[in-house]
């Protein structure tokens, strides 16, 4: 078989399955989602050596600290894996609700109806976590998943949807459901942004530069998510225990995801009572300060630029502003966000209720680490991304922003 047939049939798999998934019952959904969270339980030794592979692919591919961070597996993250799938077991099933209705004055009733998208395709790098994630809210929300991972994670990610396939064939449900193209590299990324016809949707997930990439050769719908360019700003009235706290969560808890702080703004009245503070505070565990002339004085170590509050660090490293107002801040946040997430940290409340009304990104928070822009965080069980976008959805994305509508329309005779 020629590898063009042999990716068509990969395609005509996953949409042959999602046609049955589409009318599976909860309970039978969930039983398959049950399989796979059994399936990671019993299959951790395996993950972790395939995964040792590609970490150690990666190390010697240079790949950055951040990068293997997100690729690491060991029996933690698995066993969470299997946890957030079974959150999702938990969770309405999303195909079939009714999202509003009516009945018309001549009698005839509509009601828009939440059904799958069909086959859902992703594009991600580095991230084998994904691959469960996707796989999961895609079985749940009746939607089959096509899958390209990366050769990061290839190890991994073989494993993994040998796994999926396995488990929901186990349940009784069609395993075609769940296929990767890794196989076919790179070709098979441009091959899935233009296999409009087989897939209905494609989410990208990673860098700018692989987002950009998808958003702008596909010919398949894209649901855009975005790079995390992420701010925390300091108002005056800030509590300075508070904005310690938070702002060492933001930066420090995890550098290498996308809701992980970039940028600390401080309003100018507060940086002589707290700057000083906050900057030895993130030097202490280890973060890179590139700081204006104002941080410099206060303790940053490193001259910034135009380029430190456009660039996504996904390490310990973070640029620090000092601004003379909220008008400032907002200013700054729009001129550089991502539109990801951002954060103040106020006492102030008509500041607050500014903050959250003008920033215009998809998540925005007061007095809260922006780690929580998440999708189990939520609620969610699980996300398949951040979406960045305004059309469909926004933020995270989980069940219900796998889904469509359609117009169920019931009638007893009546004509035009």
């Amino acid at each position: 078989m020629s590898s063009n047939d042999a990716f068509v049939e990969i395609l005509t798999l996953a949409k042959g399955a999602a046609k049955s998934l589409a009318t599976a019952t909860a309970a039978m959904k969930n039983a398959a989602l049950e399989e796979i969270a059994r399936g990671l339980e019993g299959a951790i030794p395996e993950i972790v050596a395939a995964n040792a592979s590609d970490l150690a692919r990666g190390e010697a591919n240079n790949i950055g600290a951040g990068l293997l961070d997100r690729l690491m597996l060991d029996e933690t993250r698995i066993l969470g894996l299997a946890s957030a799938v079974r959150e999702i077991v938990a969770l309405p099933d999303p195909v079939g609700e009714v999202v509003r209705g009516s009945t018309l004055p001549n009698g005839i009733t509509i009601s828009q109806t939440r059904v799958p998208f069909g086959v859902v395709g992703a594009i991600y790098e580095a991230r084998p976590n994904v691959t469960v994630d996707i796989a999961a809210l895609a079985l749940k929300s009746g939607n089959g998943a096509v899958l390209r991972g990366g050769t990061a994670a290839e190890d991994s990610n073989k494993v993994l949807v040998r796994l999926l396939q396995e488990a929901i064939s186990r349940a009784g449900l069609d395993g075609d459901a769940v296929q990767t193209i890794d196989e076919f590299g790179r070709e098979g990324a441009g091959r899935l942004m233009r296999a409009r016809g087989y897939v209905d949707v494609l989410i990208p997930r990673g860098s700018a530069g692989l987002i950009a990439t998808v958003v702008q050769e596909s010919t398949v719908p894209v649901l855009e998510t975005g790079a995390g360019l992420v701010h925390v700003f300091v108002d005056a009235s800030a509590d300075a225990d508070m904005a310690e706290a938070i702002v060492l969560n933001a930066k420090t808890h995890r550098p290498s995801v996308c809701n992980a702080a970039e940028t600390l703004l401080v309003h100018r009245d507060a940086a002589e009572r707290l700057l000083p503070r906050l900057l030895t505070a993130l030097g202490d565990r280890g973060v890179a300060l590139f700081g204006d002339e104002h941080a410099r004085s206060a303790g940053a170590t490193r001259a910034a630029d135009d380029a430190t509050w456009a660039t996504e660090h996904l390490d310990l490293e973070m640029g620090v502003r000092v601004v003379d107002s909220l008008d400032e801040a907002i200013a700054h946040i729009e001129r550089y966000s991502t539109k990801h997430t951002d954060a103040i940290v106020t006492n102030d409340f008509a500041n607050a209720e500014r903050f959250l009304a003008e920033v215009d990104s998809a998540v925005v928070m007061v007095n809260t680490s922006t780690r929580f822009t998440d999708g189990g965080e939520f609620g969610f069980g699980a996300e398949v991304g951040i979406s960045t976008q305004k059309m469909h959805a926004r933020g995270p994305m989980g069940l219900a922003e796998l889904t469509s509508t359609k117009w169920l329309v019931r009638g007893t005779g009546q004509i035009r």
